[in-house]
């Protein structure tokens, strides 16, 4: 017999994540970027201050995506003039990536409004117990 929706985690998560997508996507319309290019945005931003430049196929690994996708939203993004993409002088097929200063700037200002709703939206759960069971269910072997 098929559970009742309310006591489906599926069907639980699935209304969950709509709600969160939905204020996050609030929160970034004032900055004019969807979810997917504040994601990538702020991954370039993060990876270009952890090491090196990143390419393209660096920053579609640490945000999940699609890399076909992810060069299209780099694309809109560098059009924007939040960030820079250059070929790789040591592979002609590879685009390395980087914030311009106008990036970084919006980048910095869209995580904070992004951790404010998230700060809000996952305010019923203990921090630590959000995070543990976000790492689960996220599988894989990162931290």
């Amino acid at each position: 017999m098929a559970l009742h929706p309310s006591e489906s985690p599926g069907f639980l998560l699935w209304h969950a994540t709509l709600r969160w997508q939905r204020a996050i996507a609030a929160a970034l319309a004032p900055f004019e970027l969807t979810h997917v290019q504040f994601v990538l945005l702020t991954s370039v931003w993060w990876l270009g201050s952890q090491s090196t430049r990143p390419n393209q196929l660096a920053v579609a690994a640490h945000a999940g995506t699609d890399v076909k996708m992810t060069s299209q939203v780099l694309r809109t993004l560098e059009r924007n003039g939040l960030v820079r993409r250059e070929t790789d002088p040591t592979d002609s097929r590879a685009k390395l990536v980087s914030v311009t200063n106008r990036g970084a700037e919006l980048a910095s200002r869209a995580v904070a409004a992004v951790e404010r709703v998230d700060a809000e939206f996952f305010r019923p759960v203990p921090t630590g117990e959000a995070l543990r069971l976000l790492r689960s269910l996220r599988g894989g072997d990162e931290n």
